[in-house]
């Protein structure tokens, strides 16, 4: 699409569009006769091959001029992304399905399966994206001004997002809680663990066997949604028969997500590092400079596929949520900061609040997670990473608090200056 615009047709942003869309759509109708062809063996990886070439994707992307790649995979990506979303929302009033998970279960109070504590703290570094992300504050100012017009545009398109990322989360959540207990921790917890959670499937062979893949043991959220769209269509007359379709969209679905997160996310991670190593060695700042692009992609690369590749779903999503929650934190402290240095401090409420609600929450969930979770499986690796984590956000945090201060003293003593020359 990038070549296609930018040499053979410039411009032609409708030809392209059309040519993307249906392109896609044959890669998702393809796909399974790729499946059962003499390639199958050669596009067939096991989990580490994937985590390698997920690493390679993310290294070639982060060096890649982003209107080469980035700009065009997530500009065909909102049409994929909004048509999902629209037929997902539609099959759910449709079909109506019937939550059959129960609204609590005895893993609030800690002892899950997949992440080990309480509700309390550690759904905020579960859930760890939405509208309190340290991810999009990063892409914010990273990736996003390089694909607007117009400053105004930034408003529609974050606000937008945010809106857009909630609701598919409600959809998330109908689709996971539509499923029987049984079946949705049979499909999220590695088989061993299942086995001595005393739960029966239900409906999961039959689904195994109309999607044709074996969904027991994947872990990670992704096969979960596919599962319980497929589920929820396979009510709706005609679509039975499409649940192998249905299932595999909704993946590739998901995968969009995913692949946002891994590009844009090493790319701001090459810029952070260049940006940081250029106080030490000059040239890293140059964002025109090849090898300092090269180099800095392959450390940032190699350290995230480095803890991918020796970690698993319940060791490493912990870790991420906790440094995306911190992000967050750092990101609300910044803003209230500029607030009161432009003197708008009647707004800081809007990000103040949060913040004191983020850190305290984050910092507790990251402590209880080293030592409920790192430090009984012995992850040394992810346990210093953790702590290393949380000295940098309190310090920031700190020095926040401490300018904030300043910053009203300041304010406090020019208001008592401008009342007594008033007064008199």
């Amino acid at each position: 699409m990038a070549v296609y615009m930018k040499w053979i047709r410039p411009n032609k942003v409708a030809e392209t569009t059309i040519i993307g869309v249906v392109l896609m759509i044959v890669s998702v109708v393809v796909g399974p006769m790729v499946q059962h062809s003499v390639l199958a063996p050669y596009l067939t990886f096991n989990q580490h091959q994937m985590t390698v070439l997920l690493a390679l994707y993310g290294l070639i992307a982060a060096v890649l001029p982003v209107w080469l790649l980035l700009t065009p995979r997530d500009y065909l990506s909102t049409y994929m992304k909004i048509g999902v979303i629209s037929l997902l929302a539609i099959g759910v009033i449709f079909v109506n399905p019937i939550i059959k998970m129960p609204a609590m279960t005895k893993f609030i109070h800690g002892g899950g399966p997949i992440i080990p504590g309480k509700v309390w703290p550690f759904v905020f570094i579960t859930i760890a994206c939405g509208a309190l992300s340290g991810f999009h504050s990063l892409i914010s100012t990273g990736t996003t001004p390089k694909m607007i017009k117009n400053e105004k545009d930034i408003l529609p398109i974050g606000f937008g997002a945010m809106l857009v990322e909630g609701f598919v989360s409600i959809i998330a959540l109908i689709a996971a809680t539509s499923l029987n207990p049984g079946d949705y921790f049979a499909i999220n917890v590695p088989p061993q663990i299942f086995a001595r959670l005393g739960m029966k499937v239900v409906d999961l062979p039959v689904l195994s066997k109309a999607i044709g893949e074996t969904l027991a043991g994947r872990t990670g959220g992704a096969v979960t949604l596919g599962v319980g769209m497929s589920y929820i269509f396979s009510s709706i007359p005609g679509f039975k028969s499409l649940m192998s379709y249905l299932y595999h969209f909704s993946i590739l679905f998901e995968a969009l997500f995913i692949l946002t997160t891994v590009d844009a996310g090493t790319r701001i991670g090459r810029y952070v590092l260049q940006e940081a190593g250029g106080y030490i060695y000059k040239p890293l700042k140059d964002k025109d400079w090849w090898p300092g692009i090269i180099i800095t992609s392959i450390v940032f690369t190699s350290a995230w596929g480095y803890l991918v590749y020796n970690g698993s779903i319940s060791t490493i999503w912990p870790l991420f949520g906790t440094s995306n929650q911190l992000l967050a934190s750092i990101a609300l402290a910044i803003g209230t900061t500029m607030l009161l240095k432009r003197g708008k401090a009647k707004y800081i409420a809007i990000t103040a609040v949060p913040f004191a609600f983020m850190i305290v929450t984050t910092v507790t969930a990251a402590y209880l997670n080293i030592v409920t979770n790192y430090l009984p499986s012995g992850n040394t690796v992810l346990i210093v990473f953790s702590i290393i984590i949380l000295l940098l956000a309190v310090a920031i945090s700190i020095d926040c608090v401490t300018k904030w201060i300043k910053i009203y003293r300041e304010l406090h003593s020019q208001n008592v200056a401008a009342n007594f020359e008033t007064s008199n």
